[in-house]
């Protein structure tokens, strides 16, 4: 009797899910590696989410990823919490353990994966753009690996505020606030520059106001957004000579060490880079 047909199902729960490309560089590992799994878009709205959880729980499914609007709201319905997920109050992956659910925080550990391969964080004076939920994963896991020091800069002071509170609680490392009210210049002490906000997301034309006369050759520059992966933030900073590190890095990463969490195997991070260059080409 030929057997194997069951597949392990994992996926993602978010609203609106079509503009989600997780799916291609995933799908593209499982294939790579001649894994029998599966991953699975699904549309999810707030008042669903309960539902889609039970569901996973009833189906046996080995772990998911949650986008927004559910990193959040998602943590009630879990069985626990990883340390940066506890420590930034939000997750993005969940893994079964045995038969609990435990939510995890991939962001930031997936632009630490981009990050260190280049420059090692330890020690450094690291400067955000932006205090939101991809600020606060990133801010966790610097100070988590040793930055020394740490610079936010963002037009609300509370959200800015709120994101030094949360990243106080990860360790030791200085924190300053800048209010972002016209174009930043970059102090010469900075060692890496990090675009945490959305501008530049499907817009390869969207300007970021940092002043083009701070950026040094010794400078890394890197931007969150995946699509497009070269954005005018990033080309400016080419053009002054920095070294530079475009979104697809942090999402690979996350989806690199969100297949490690769900099936305890390294997938070829080089074969989802590629898939998502292809689909955004």
């Amino acid at each position: 009797m030929t057997s194997g047909f069951k597949a392990d199902l994992t996926g993602s729960f978010s609203t609106p899910c079509d503009d989600n490309p997780t799916v291609v560089m995933v799908e593209a590992a499982y294939r790579h590696h001649n894994m029998n799994w599966r991953y699975i878009n699904a549309e999810v709205p707030p008042d669903g989410l309960a539902s889609a959880v039970a569901g996973a729980r009833a189906m046996g499914w080995r772990g998911f990823n949650l986008s927004m609007p559910h990193k959040v709201s998602i943590i009630p319905l879990l069985d626990g919490l990883g340390e940066s997920a506890q420590l930034i109050n939000a997750v993005n992956c969940v893994v079964r353990v045995n038969d609990q659910l435990i939510g995890e925080n991939t962001d930031g550990k997936g632009f630490l994966s981009s990050l260190t391969p280049i420059h090692e964080p330890k020690g450094s004076h690291v400067m955000l753009l932006g205090a939101g939920g991809a600020a606060r994963a990133i801010a966790v896991e610097l100070i988590l690996a040793g930055i020394a020091d740490l610079t936010i800069v963002n037009r609300s002071l509370n959200r800015a505020n709120e994101l030094r509170d949360i990243a106080e609680s990860a360790g030791n490392a200085s924190i300053r606030i800048m209010e972002w009210k016209e174009q930043i210049s970059v102090p010469d002490d900075v060692h890496v520059l990090v675009n945490c906000t959305s501008i530049g997301l499907g817009d390869a034309e969207a300007t970021i106001p940092v002043a083009s006369s701070s950026l040094r050759k010794d400078l890394i520059v890197a931007d969150v957004i995946p699509n497009p992966p070269k954005t005018l933030f990033l080309k400016t900073a080419q053009e002054a000579g920095c070294r530079t590190i475009d979104g697809l890095g942090m999402l690979v990463g996350q989806g690199v060490l969100g297949i490690r969490y769900w099936s305890q195997m390294d997938v070829a991070p080089d074969i989802m880079r590629q898939a998502l260059v292809d689909v955004f080409s």
